[in-house]
């Protein structure tokens, strides 16, 4: 089959911004090479179709994708006879802040967290990622509003982002 014109140089140009994306999901490389792969594929097969911008689109490609493959996902407890060390942490204060605030990321019920990885890690507006999921733009601010609420009350902070927290991250995940 012949590539459609532009989709090379697309690929070329988004798929980091795309598998960071991914990443900041599913919280995996191997499943955000994957979700971005199949969200290639996805936009290959429809790319004749796509007007305009075409990245919009295939992050809204990733973003049901994601949501597809987490409801099928079993989500039940994985029981272990030893629990693992928590070894190897370094001891930069940055680094120990953004480990928490990534397991907490991953608390949030799926759409939270997605709306705060699209309006802080990748910079979108409130209407940027409505158009993204298909929400309306108030969606996205009660989804955010919710997510950052419980990030202020979340213990394993310890109030850290108490009352002062705007909810903005630098790129490494580290609160300003």
């Amino acid at each position: 089959m012949e590539v459609p014109e532009g989709f090379e140089e697309f690929v070329a140009g988004v798929s980091p911004r795309l598998l960071r994306t991914a990443y900041l999901l599913t919280r995996d490389a191997g499943h955000a090479e994957d979700l971005v792969q199949a969200a290639l594929t996805k936009a290959w097969l429809a790319w004749r179709r796509v007007k305009g911008d075409p990245e919009p689109y295939v992050r809204r490609i990733i973003v049901n994708t994601y949501a597809t493959w987490w409801r099928r996902r079993w989500h039940g407890e994985e029981p272990t006879d030893v629990l693992p060390e928590r070894v190897g942490l370094p001891p930069q204060a940055a680094v120990d802040e953004r480990v928490r605030l990534w397991r907490v990321l991953g608390t949030l019920p799926r759409r939270q967290r997605t709306v705060l990885v699209l309006r802080f890690y990748e910079d979108m507006t409130e209407a940027q990622v409505a158009q993204v999921l298909g929400v309306s733009v108030g969606t996205v601010k009660s989804q955010t509003s919710k997510a950052l609420a419980r990030l202020r009350t979340d213990p394993s902070f310890g109030g850290e982002f108490g009352e002062g927290f705007d909810g903005q991250f630098d790129g490494t995940g580290v609160h300003r």
